[in-house]
């Protein structure tokens, strides 16, 4: 079956795109692997596709033409590197030949084979993996505040993961996802919004053949260590309450996934040597001539830092879109001027 995977990122996160690819290829030696680049890489920095693990590259400009700057100048890093996925699926599910779309988050990194999903899709035309399988006990408090809860703010989902079969279901699904992601891909929870994750919360209620897959060896987190313990059977394989480990998401490499890790992992010490496995990867895999948390669209042309206030200000104003399509140019007449005199920013 013609497989095609797809991941997300910025070239700040290339390391981490790499060893998901890697770690991919080696499952499924025969899937398309896709690069979603919504950057521009810096100078002296070139990036050559023949030189990856990715098979193919599509950068923002492909997908959303002569409106990428003004779109992207309403979204932060995050929100940018997330609303692209709905319309790259739809790019792929057009793909001549293709008959299954998996997208991964690129901190992600797969240790056993995803042939399950695969034949879920023979007869499911989308596939959601929840953040918890298990419910916390009624006396944990604080993990029910921190994975119950969160999941009720964050979404009932973890779209670091989704896949779809190219049934008419499938492309329904993908227009609206792209829809709402194009016009609605922010964090706003005060406004009941995270990115894409809350909308899929709708995803069962609004389509037909949703697979929600409850298989605890599926995206293994920190948000759900409390209910999952790892082991290495003697053969070496990674196991997950005694399924394997299909893959792992090591979100927020640093001290807040170090603190959440610690607190649920606990005494599984295998956690740990995974963890250890991940640093030694992505290090291995970063490019030292990469300025450190690099993104193009972050800044005006002069370098200037674009912060949140800006950008919501600008993708709430049409006014302010209309008299400034090219909201990231500096100089006369331009939308940065127009901050300068307005003394808006922030």
């Amino acid at each position: 079956m013609a497989v095609h995977a797809f991941t997300s990122f910025t070239f700040s996160y290339l390391n981490r795109a790499r060893v998901l690819a890697s770690s991919l290829r080696r499952q499924h030696p025969d899937w398309v692997i896709w690069a979603i680049i919504t950057d521009k890489p810096p100078k002296g920095f070139h990036f050559e596709l023949a030189d990856e693990v990715f098979d193919r590259m599509v950068m923002v400009e492909e997908l959303y033409g002569g409106e990428t700057e003004r779109w992207l100048f309403g979204l932060d890093i995050v929100e940018a590197c997330t609303a692209v996925k709905g319309r790259a699926l739809t790019r792929i599910l057009q793909e001549p030949g293709a008959e299954c779309v998996v997208y991964f988050d690129p901190d992600i990194a797969v240790f056993n084979s995803m042939e399950p999903v695969i034949e879920a899709l023979g007869t499911h035309s989308i596939v959601l993996t929840p953040h918890q399988v298990d419910p916390e006990p009624a006396d944990d408090t604080r993990a029910i505040l921190d994975n119950e809860i969160s999941s009720l703010e964050y979404g009932s989902y973890n779209l670091g993961f989704v896949a779809t079969n190219v049934g008419p279901e499938a492309r329904r699904f993908a227009r609206w996802w792209d829809d709402r992601l194009h016009d609605w891909c922010h964090d706003r929870r005060d406004m009941g919004l995270f990115v894409d994750q809350k909308w899929c919360n709708l995803v069962p209620g609004f389509f037909d053949g949703v697979k929600v897959l409850r298989d605890p060896g599926y995206n293994v987190a920190s948000w759900n260590l409390s209910q999952r313990k790892l082991r290495f059977d003697q053969e070496g394989r990674a196991l997950i309450n005694d399924r394997l480990l299909r893959f792992y998401h090591f979100t927020k490499l640093g001290p807040v996934g170090d603190t959440m890790t610690r607190r649920y992992a606990r005494t599984n010490a295998e956690i740990f040597e995974l963890w250890w496995w991940y640093r030694n990867q992505v290090e291995a895999y970063t490019e030292k001539s990469l300025p450190k948390g690099w993104w193009h669209y972050g800044t005006f042309e002069n370098g200037d830092p674009i912060n949140n206030r800006v950008r919501q200000l600008y993708r709430s104003r049409a006014d302010l879109q209309k008299t400034f399509p090219d909201p990231r140019r500096t100089g006369k007449d331009s939308f940065h001027e127009w901050l300068e005199l307005s003394n808006d920013q922030g």
